[in-house]
């Protein structure tokens, strides 16, 4: 018996539907939710390391630290998340295409960025997580997923620290990062 693309792709979905007493529905709305959540997560990590690696000026050691340290803390967050998806039986991002695709955050490529514009960066994409957790939190209420807003009360409770700490070292700055 020969299987077509179509048949292939039906039965690999299948592989992954881990049983679950919420409906496919909701579990499909609740992981389109999670991926988008991840896919910002590793474009912000990205970025909190490239501005780790590339900070300068006299709070060069204070900022390389504290990006440092946010950047393993979002890190830490992708796959407890990318496997709460696969716990729903579906699919997690599979590709830096599509993480890029998902994301809202946007790529930072410029050659120089002072330290008080990669805090400022920084800063405003932790609210703008913050925002996207507390929307797929509102998701997660509509499905009565508890496990899940309960993985996003953490990492928004992390998010909201990071964003508290990139604004108190942002204002101690000059506009050129000093």
């Amino acid at each position: 018996m020969t299987m077509n693309i179509a048949e292939s792709r039906d039965t690999e979905r299948a592989a992954l539907n881990t049983p679950s007493d919420l409906s496919p529905e909701a579990t499909a709305t609740l992981a389109d939710s999670i991926n988008r959540l991840v896919a910002d997560a590793y474009v912000l990590y990205v970025k909190t390391k490239n501005f780790h690696w590339h900070v300068s000026g006299p709070n060069f050691r204070d900022f390389h630290e504290m990006l440092d340290e946010q950047s393993e803390q979002i890190l830490e967050s992708i796959d407890p998340l990318a496997e709460r998806v696969r716990k729903l039986g579906q699919p997690t991002l599979k590709s830096l295409t599509q993480i890029l695709q998902l994301a809202s955050l946007r790529e930072n490529q410029k050659d120089f960025v002072s330290p008080y514009e990669m805090l400022v960066e920084l800063m405003n994409d932790n609210i703008s997580i913050a925002k996207s957790m507390r929307e797929a939190h509102g998701v997660c209420d509509d499905w009565d997923d508890v496990a899940t807003a309960s993985l996003i009360e953490q990492y928004l409770d992390e998010t909201e620290k990071r964003t508290w700490f990139l604004f108190e070292a942002a204002r101690a700055a000059d506009s050129g990062g000093h």
